[in-house]
Formats: C-alpha cells, sequence, structure tokens
C-alpha cells in the first residue's frame, strides 16, 4: 500500500455497485471497497461477529480484482461459514479464503491481520476494540517490514471510538452503520482523499432519500451514474 489509486477505487466502487444486485442503492459497501482498492490494498482481511455480510465480501472481492490481491475472511465457527458461502454466488465463494476461529487469537492475527494491509473489524464483537489493539500493536512492531495499513471497524454506531494510550488518531466516518478508520505506520499522516470520500457521500444531515441511477449511451455504449437527491422533497439529480 504505497499511494493512492484514485483510478482503482473508482473502478472498484462502480464494480461492486454493478455486480451487487442485493441492494438497489449504493451502501457502505461500495465505500469500503473504494477504500481498500484506492489504497492497493494486497491483502485484505475480514473479522465478523457472525455470519460474513454478504454485501461486503462482495465489495473487497472487487476491490481485490483491482489491486490483484486476496481476501480472507475470519468467521468463529463453522455453522456461521455454511451460512456465508450460502449468501454468495459459487464464483464469490472460489475468491475468498474463510478462516474458521476466533479473531483475537494471536496465531491469526500474526498470519492474517498481521500480514494484511486492509483489515475490516465488525465492531458487535465483544471484544472489537483488543483485537484492533493487537493488530495495531502487531504492525507497529514489524513497522520496519510492513508498509502502511488501514484498520477499519464497521458497525461502529454507538459502540464508541477506539482509544489508543500513543494518541494515535482515529477517524469516524458517519456512513452506513458508522465506520472507524485508524492508519498504521503512516506517521499521523492521513490521507486526504479518504477524506474527500467522505465529504463527497455524507449526506447524513442534510438529505432524507437518495436513489442511484445508471444508465448507457446506446450509441457510444458508456456508462452514466446519477444520485438523485430528494432533500426536503426538492429532486436533485447529480452526474
Amino acid at each position: 500500500m504505497a499511494f493512492w489509486s484514485a483510478e482503482n477505487a473508482t473502478k472498484a466502487y462502480l464494480s461492486t455497485l454493478k455486480t451487487d444486485q442485493r441492494t438497489k442503492e449504493p451502501n457502505v459497501a461500495e465505500f469500503i471497497s473504494a477504500l481498500a482498492a484506492g489504497n492497493n490494498a494486497r491483502k485484505i482481511a475480514v473479522a465478523c461477529a457472525g455470519a460474513a455480510n454478504a454485501d461486503i465480501l462482495v465489495a473487497l472481492i472487487a476491490a481485490a480484482n483491482e489491486t490483484r490481491g486476496q481476501v480472507v475472511c475470519v468467521l468463529r465457527g463453522i455453522e456461521e461459514l455454511i451460512i456465508s458461502k450460502k449468501m454468495l454466488e459459487p464464483s464469490e465463494i472460489h475468491q475468498i479464503r474463510f478462516v474458521v476461529g476466533e479473531s483475537s487469537d494471536n496465531i491469526l492475527i500474526s498470519d492474517h491481520f498481521g500480514e494484511a494491509d486492509f483489515v475490516l473489524v465488525d465492531c458487535n464483537l465483544e471484544n472489537h476494540q483488543d483485537i484492533v489493539r493487537k493488530i495495531v500493536n502487531h504492525h507497529d512492531e514489524n513497522a520496519r517490514t510492513g508498509g502502511v495499513a488501514v484498520v477499519v471497524g464497521y458497525n461502529a454506531f454507538s459502540r464508541g471510538s477506539w482509544r489508543f494510550s500513543d494518541g494515535r488518531k482515529t477517524q469516524f466516518l458517519p456512513i452506513g452503520g458508522g465506520l472507524l478508520v485508524t492508519r498504521v505506520n503512516d506517521n499521523g499522516n492521513y490521507n486526504q482523499k479518504m477524506m474527500m470520500m467522505n465529504k463527497n457521500n455524507h449526506h447524513h444531515d442534510r438529505v432524507r432519500k437518495s436513489h442511484w441511477v445508471v444508465k448507457v449511451d446506446k450509441c457510444t455504449g458508456e456508462e452514466h451514474v446519477f444520485r438523485v437527491r430528494v432533500p426536503r422533497g426538492e429532486a436533485i439529480i447529480e452526474a
């Protein structure tokens, strides 16, 4: 993860938008996909509290396809594994490495989360803060050999922010169920592109509804994506 790629972020976002037919409009999964791909993540790992979120897994696959990376999904038990696979297409299952075990296990931290440059942690895990601290500490201890990593907590609303004794900053993004973003080994310099993504996607306070429309030009074959916003009874179309 050496630099921000706006091209990867855009491609992953649109790829997730087109392939994920489970919802009719973009949600937090598309943002996560763009964030992972934009940061050029080559190894992506996700820690789930229960069965995996199918939308998020599809989004991570889209990001990995852009960066030629791989996705590892850690589940707590066999039952969660079976349920998770039932929600995915066969082609999607083959693009994910599933691991069964406790995300807080030191071996899993070392072999999977500690080696990943983009980590997603479900804040519904009771010990999610301890898991995040272990991941961050592992990256800090291996700072000479590892690059910048991004650790993201999802389902963060009402869970409170992560706190680090060294004053490390965590950014809260009010997108979807809420995201907590911590960058590791970047000397405290947050990626300004991510800030712009949050600004562009943050309609939480002023928009009641939104609908995304994808139109294909019959003559050129080009795709055009539009967001239709409806704040206070007025329809606004954004390209």
